[in-house]
């Protein structure tokens, strides 16, 4: 997965927990490089990367159960820390000789862990003898712990919450340090991967836009390189780093999908040729994706058939450029997270428009992902880096199917204009507010249903227009944006009145665990 050298890594191995991202925030958070993989494969990884320390994530199955998923043996003989959390510490204790039971005391929620030795885990947080609020979620707990381990905190309903065994350096604990629920949580882990693992913390941008030059370099040598520039913050960073590492040998190419905001493919094109030496070209091809969705409803053929005009664009585009040997686009590491099932889920097809595997033999052309590895966070910070300015650092993301998959139910010519035009508004108003920055992503949406309103002495039958807002920090998780009446007042009546097709608009209030910020 990863397509720089880190001397420093942290491989993270998931079995299946739906906060496992959040540990790699938090080890990434503390200067230090991490990696998730599937436990499936786990070995390989461990073997590729020779990383410094492990960490296991925790995970829905029970330890009980034949065949439940397992650590790879090789971990506990490297010499290296390994720190086991939830599922992460009961498969640990199984394999090393201990025993874990079902059906004690399950513990969901917030509890409370009492502290009983000191240990270098705890060194400066948690002092022998005092208590503090943790995040619980099991139904398995240990019953009994391998040789050489010790307690070091308890809870209610976990009587070895926290265990050790200090000379091997390794720790396991049955709470979540890496959610916000347990609020010493991070300082846990940066004692493990700094204090323990004895890891420097040197992981910075700086070294990593260093490090993706030359990887880049390495992997395109002297061939030509198109990039799929969408004008997002994402594939604008990988044009900018992948144009700083091989020069003229990269062409931009902005495929105007007709499926963009008002005006954004003339602001994208004007950005670049005023402000980037970057050759880049737009294509207009709009008629042929609006024309191929023209009354699609179902939204993963939207996705599956974007995604393969996309390719068929850029295909032709080498061409007309006497071929290409390599295509770059701004793969994030949610997306490589999202597209890859990790544990047999459905979470395969959330990113389903993506290339993420791979592209199709007959292109002959392979992937360029300078951004693979990074949150979406860290991208900003990069594109920083490179000199981006903060106006378009912080541009709300935008997906590649654009608004098809805010538009649910059939697509349309009219259907689009329309929630262009509400979209447009949305976002003024959001401006002119002073709201931009404060939120991560805002945008309207076109529902599937119309309703009968009284505008003026007549009667209209027209679509209703959902509004969205969400605020988070790496994409992986958002919840909604809390406006008061006043802005939504003045949203909704300007998008009614000026926006002939919506006399109605709502405002969602769904919150979104980890996973893709977009909604079908």
């Amino acid at each position: 997965m990863n397509t720089t050298s880190h001397p420093d890594t942290v491989l993270i191995i998931d079995f299946g927990s739906q906060v496992t991202q959040l540990i790699a925030r938090r080890v990434r958070e503390a200067g230090v490089y991490s990696e998730i993989v599937p436990f499936q494969a786990a070995g390989e990884a461990f073997a590729r990367l020779h990383p410094k320390a492990v960490i296991l994530s925790g995970g829905p199955a029970s330890t009980v159960d034949t065949g439940s998923p397992r650590a790879p043996d090789e971990i506990y003989d490297a010499g290296i820390p390994v720190l086991g959390i939830c599922y992460g510490e009961q498969t640990m204790c199984a394999q090393l000789g201990g025993k874990v039971e079902g059906g004690h005391h399950r513990e969901f929620g917030r509890a409370f862990l009492d502290v009983k030795e000191d240990s270098a885990l705890f060194e400066g947080v948690w002092p022998k003898g005092t208590r503090h609020q943790v995040w619980m979620s099991h139904g398995d707990r240990v019953t009994a712990l391998p040789p050489g381990f010790q307690v070091i905190g308890t809870s209610t309903g976990a009587p070895f919450a926290a265990v050790a065994d200090e000379d091997r350096r390794f720790y396991a604990v049955q709470f979540h340090p890496e959610v916000v629920h347990t609020p010493d949580g991070a300082r846990l882990l940066s004692n493990f991967v700094h204090k323990i693992a004895g890891l420097k913390g040197d992981w910075t941008m700086a070294a990593y836009r260093e490090q993706a030059i030359q990887a880049i370099r390495d992997q395109v040598g002297d061939g030509k390189v198109i990039c799929a520039l969408s004008g997002g913050v994402d594939s604008s960073v990988a044009a900018l780093l992948t144009h700083e590492a091989v020069g003229d040998q990269l062409t931009c190419i902005l495929v105007d999908h007709g499926l963009m905001r008002k005006n954004e493919a003339a602001d994208v094109v004007a950005m670049f040729r005023e402000h980037y030496n970057l050759p880049l070209i737009l294509v207009d091809a709009s008629e042929r994706f609006v024309g191929a969705l023209e009354g699609e409803a179902d939204p993963e053929t939207k996705r599956k058939t974007i995604g393969r005009l996309f390719i068929e664009v850029f295909e032709e585009e080498a061409k007309k450029l006497g071929g290409a040997d390599f295509l770059v686009q701004g793969t994030l590491y949610p997306d490589v997270i999202e597209s890859v099932s990790f544990t047999g889920g459905p979470s395969v097809t959330i990113k389903s428009h993506h290339n993420v595997g791979g592209l199709p033999e007959r292109m002959n052309m392979k992937l360029v992902e300078p951004l693979r590895e990074l949150f979406k966070d860290e991208v900003r910070v990069l594109g920083k880096e490179l000199g981006l300015p903060e106006s378009f650092i912080g541009r709300h993301p935008f997906p590649g199917p654009g608004l098809a998959i805010r538009c649910p139910g059939g697509v349309t010519r009219e259907k689009l204009d329309i929630l262009r035009e509400a979209d447009a508004i949305y976002l003024d108003e959001i401006r002119k507010a002073g709201l931009y920055d404060a939120i991560w992503q805002a945008f309207a949406v076109l529902l599937p249903v119309q309703t009968v309103g009284v505008m003026g002495d007549g009667r209209t039958y027209e679509f209703v227009c959902a509004l969205r807002a969400v605020t988070s920090v790496d994409g992986m998780t958002a919840d909604f944006y809390h406006y008061d009446m006043d802005f939504l007042g003045r949203a909704a009546t300007r998008i009614i009145n000026e926006v002939r097709g919506i006399n109605r608009v709502v405002y969602d209030v769904t919150s979104k665990p980890p996973g893709t910020i977009e909604w079908e």
